[in-house]
C-alpha cells in the first residue's frame, strides 16, 4: 500500500482509495449514524474520572413554606442519607424555614451539587421524597415552571392549572404542554402530537424524514363572541364650536324676577310651591283609593236564540240507531252471512252421510 507524508503529494493509488472510502461514507444510511444501539447506557461518573476532587466549596439554599415543615422533619434523615452517598451535606433550618446543600472535600462529581439543589427545590414545592430523590440519577432531570405570572385572572388560573395537575395529581412533565395550557390551549392537542411522534419513531424508514405532514395542525378558534354593551352610546356630530355655557342659579333668578324679591317673599313662594305639590300628591292618592270602590263593567246578557226548524235534531231517528247498535254485538254476522253459513254446513253434513 502506498504511503505519503502529511504535507507531501498523495500518490494516485492513495487518491483512489481515499475517494472510495469517502463515497462509502457518504452512501451510509444517516439513520444508522443517528440511532443509539439497544441496551446502550452512558457510564456513570466515578471517582476515577475526578480523583483530586473539587477546588472550592459550592452551596445552594432554598426556602420552604410553613405547611411543609412537618413532612420535611420526618423525611430529612432519608434526604441526608441519599446525599451523603454522593458526599454532599444537607442542613434543615426550621427557624428561618430554609434548606441548604453544600459540597465537601470528598465530593468528586462536579454536577451533583446542581442535582442536590433541584432535590431541595422539589421538596419545597410539595413533591414527595420518593419522587424527588430520583433527580440524583444521571438519566433523570426536572424542570420547574413558574406559572403564577402567566395568567392574571385567578379563576382562569385555577381552571388551567387543574388541567395540568390531572387525575390523582399526575402532573404532566412536558414544558411546552404546560406553557400552552396556560395560554388556553388544551393539553390533549399536544398529547396527540406526542403519541403520533412515538409511533413514527418506531418506523426505521421515517426516522430520518420530516414528520410535519403526519402531525395534525390545530387552529385556535375563538368561539365566544364579543358581548355587545346594553347601552350603546351614539356619538354626536363634531362641531368646532364649544357647547353653550349652562345658566347659573343667579341667571335663572334674574330671568324669572326672583332675584329682586325680598327674603320673606322668596320664602312665601317656596312654601306655596311645597303646598301645591302636597295637594297634587294628595289628590293622586285619593284617586287611587277611589278606584277600589268603582264597580267593574258587566258584560251584557245575550238572549238564547230559538232553534230553527232546519237545525232541529231528529230524536226518534237517533233512538232507532241506538236500539240497533245494542242488538248488534261487536263482531256479529249480518243476516245474509248467517244464511250462507247455514247452507254450507248442511252441504257438509250431506257429504259425510
Amino acid at each position: 500500500m502506498a504511503t505519503s507524508k502529511a504535507n507531501g503529494p498523495v500518490p494516485a493509488a492513495g487518491k483512489s482509495e481515499f475517494r472510495n472510502q469517502k463515497q462509502k461514507q457518504e452512501n451510509r444510511d444517516e439513520s444508522e449514524l443517528l440511532t443509539v444501539p439497544d441496551g446502550w447506557k452512558e457510564p456513570a461518573f466515578s471517582k476515577e474520572d475526578n480523583p483530586r476532587g473539587l477546588l472550592e466549596e459550592s452551596s445552594f439554599a432554598t426556602l420552604f413554606p410553613k405547611y411543609r415543615e412537618a413532612y420535611l422533619k420526618e423525611c430529612w434523615p432519608l434526604v441526608q442519607k441519599a446525599l451523603n452517598e454522593h458526599h454532599v451535606n444537607a442542613t434543615l433550618d426550621l427557624i428561618e424555614g430554609s434548606m441548604t446543600v453544600c459540597t465537601t472535600k470528598k465530593t468528586f462529581d462536579p454536577y451533583i451539587i446542581i442535582r442536590a439543589r433541584d432535590l431541595i427545590k422539589l421538596l419545597a414545592r410539595s413533591v414527595s421524597f420518593e419522587q424527588a430523590v430520583r433527580i440524583l440519577q444521571d438519566d433523570i432531570a426536572c424542570d420547574i415552571i413558574k406559572i403564577g405570572s402567566l395568567v392574571r385572572n385567578k379563576e382562569r388560573f385555577v381552571k388551567r392549572r387543574q388541567r395540568l395537575i390531572g387525575p390523582k395529581g399526575s402532573t404532566l412533565k412536558v414544558r411546552k404542554v404546560v406553557l400552552d395550557t396556560m395560554k388556553n390551549i388544551h393539553p390533549i392537542y399536544n398529547i396527540k402530537t406526542l403519541m403520533i411522534k412515538r409511533e413514527l419513531a418506531k418506523d426505521s424508514e421515517l426516522r430520518s424524514q420530516s414528520w410535519e405532514r403526519f402531525l395534525p395542525q390545530f387552529k385556535h378558534k375563538n368561539v365566544n363572541k364579543r358581548k355587545e354593551p346594553k347601552k350603546k352610546t351614539v356619538k354626536k356630530e363634531y362641531t368646532p364650536f364649544p357647547p353653550p355655557q349652562p345658566e347659573s342659579q343667579i341667571d335663572k333668578e334674574l330671568a324669572s324676577g326672583e332675584y329682586f324679591l325680598k327674603a320673606s317673599q322668596k320664602k312665601r313662594q317656596k312654601m306655596e310651591a311645597i303646598k301645591a305639590k302636597q295637594a297634587e300628591a294628595l289628590s293622586k292618592r285619593q284617586e287611587e283609593r277611589n278606584k277600589a270602590f268603582i264597580p267593574p263593567k258587566e258584560k251584557p246578557v245575550l238572549k238564547p236564540k230559538e232553534a230553527s226548524t232546519e237545525t232541529k235534531i231528529d230524536v226518534a231517528a237517533i233512538k232507532e240507531k241506538v236500539k240497533k247498535a245494542k242488538n248488534k254485538k261487536l263482531g256479529a254476522l249480518t243476516a245474509e252471512e248467517v244464511k250462507l253459513k247455514m247452507e254450507v254446513d248442511e252441504k257438509k253434513k250431506k257429504k259425510k252421510k
